[in-house]
């Protein structure tokens, strides 16, 4: 049998056609629905001149009619591209000079965008399934990350190596879907993340829970409505939903409360199971180039305190000499697109190299203790550091800035900027800051915190900064 991303939701409404496969906000749509919704995108993207191997780029705001796309472009054989809505015209149009995209299909508010082929979302198309060759090894997905340079890359991930990341046994739930509530995904849909979550739901024949925004509001009213079974929530929501306001809030339906992406202090969890007694929680480590990496289950959480699990099945992950974390098995990338030397940096000898630093214990469990890349990872999102360095050029106040990432309870690492003062003046703030950058970055990139050093250090015969000793300067500062 190929492992057809295409054929998992085919063979869901075969079996329960009105079993809910996903809502959002007030609207819904059964599995036989969107069975029949996939073709006829499918057929109409093939109608626009898609073809098998061609990149569709999705640019919208969060909508059931996204999940046509998606499902469309799988059976047709085209590659799936879905952008940030949150990206400046400037970031857009790098990503579009980048993709060469065959089509770009966008909502309402963002089709006046001069983009070449851009349709408004309205995939209209004849029923019944498209006539295409597709196969498991074929990209059905391209997932944007920011490089160390802020030029994009995007991760081309196989139907094959999706499907085993979702797969039951092998996916987030990978002792079981307890109840069948359905999975509320607090990720937006342009995000590794969110895929992932509606595709393991669709796995489990469930329903995939959508939010508008990852805010405490939309979270509980989805959770209050929809009666989902399960959640994973990055640290920095979780803090969101524990928070006082929120506190009295029906969440008696979850039986799972998951949370990640790297380590996890044991005072979130803590109070994950304070506010939720009788759930689940498994921490989770992974990487939109590799898919779920390591796992500490929830009976482990006790002795192991610190610890992002064990390497996650089917995978294989080892730490080499330098202390970097490498995964290995069937559920990589197949690469970067039109990357070759990133590519070849990434995967060696059929291995990710993650940029993360760490250490196995003596069994087997995995203990992250920094990173070797520049790419600052903040609450599952990659920022370029010389990106927001370029669009910090004539702060004022400011005559001279370097951004690192430093470690963060809620977010695993925060965008900040460690500013060289101009004078006497005062110093920008974060909310100055902020401004400076707005619409020439989406609000993940801009800066959080702000230190103030008295200068940049930078190598003697390139003048490159050197990050790691303005983030040890700026941690040792802060004790």
């Amino acid at each position: 049998m190929a492992l057809l991303i295409g054929d998992i939701v085919r063979r869901a409404a075969r079996m329960a056609p009105g079993a809910v496969a996903a809502s959002l906000g007030g609207e819904r749509v059964t599995f036989g629905e969107l069975d029949e919704a996939a073709d006829r995108a499918a057929n109409a993207l093939a109608g626009l001149g898609v073809r098998r191997g061609d990149r569709v780029v999705w640019w919208s705001a969060p909508a059931l009619r996204t999940l046509d796309g998606f499902l469309g472009c799988a059976r047709l054989g085209a590659v799936f591209a879905p952008v940030n809505p949150a990206l400046s015209d400037v970031e857009f149009a790098a990503v579009l000079d980048y993709l060469d995209p065959r089509l770009v299909v966008t909502d309402a508010e963002r089709a006046g965008v001069e983009a070449p082929h851009a349709i408004a979302a309205t995939l209209a198309g004849a029923p019944g399934p498209p006539r295409a060759a597709v196969s498991e090894t074929d990209p059905h997905i391209l997932y944007l990350t920011s490089g160390s340079t802020g030029r994009p890359k995007g991760a081309l991930v196989s139907h094959r190596a999706s499907w085993l990341r979702a797969a039951p046994g092998g996916g987030t739930f990978s002792t079981g879907l307890r109840g069948d509530g359905g999975v509320l995904c607090s990720f937006p849909l342009y995000h590794y993340g969110g895929w992932h979550y509606v595709m393991e739901a669709w796995q489990h024949r469930t329903a995939a829970h959508l939010v508008p925004r990852a805010d405490a509001v939309s979270i509980i009213d989805a959770v209050r409505t929809r009666r989902p079974t399960a959640i994973y929530c990055i640290p920095a929501v979780w803090e969101r939903l524990l928070d006082g306001e929120h506190r009295h809030a029906d969440l008696s339906s979850l039986r799972h409360a998951d949370t990640g992406t790297s380590a996890v202090a044991a005072e979130l969890v803590a109070r994950i199971k304070e506010r939720l007694p009788g759930t689940t929680t498994t921490i989770l480590y992974g990487s939109t180039e590799a898919g779920r990496m390591a796992a500490l289950q929830d009976w482990e959480l006790a002795d192991r305190s610190g610890s992002v699990g064990r390497p996650a099945f089917p995978g294989t992950l080892w730490v080499d000499g330098d202390g970097e974390v490498i995964v290995g098995g069937d559920t990589l990338m197949s690469g970067y697109h039109a990357l070759p030397a990133e590519t070849a940096t990434a995967l060696r000898d059929g291995a990710y190299r993650s940029g993360d630093l760490g250490h196995l214990d003596g069994e087997g469990y995995l203990y992250l203790t920094g990173r070797t890349r520049e790419v600052i990872r903040s609450g599952g999102e990659s920022v370029s550091p010389s990106e927001v360095e370029h669009a910090l050029r004539g702060l004022p106040g400011v005559r001279d800035v370097a951004v690192v990432g430093l470690p963060d309870a809620r977010w695993g690492e925060v965008v900040c900027a460690a500013v060289v003062p101009a004078g006497d003046g005062a110093v920008p703030d974060v909310a100055a800051v902020r401004a400076h950058v707005a619409g020439r970055l989406a609000p993940f990139k801009q800066p959080r915190r702000i230190a103030v050093v008295e200068a940049i250090p930078r190598t003697p015969a390139t003048g490159q900064i050197q990050r790691s000793r303005v983030r040890d300067e700026i941690l040792t500062a802060l004790g």
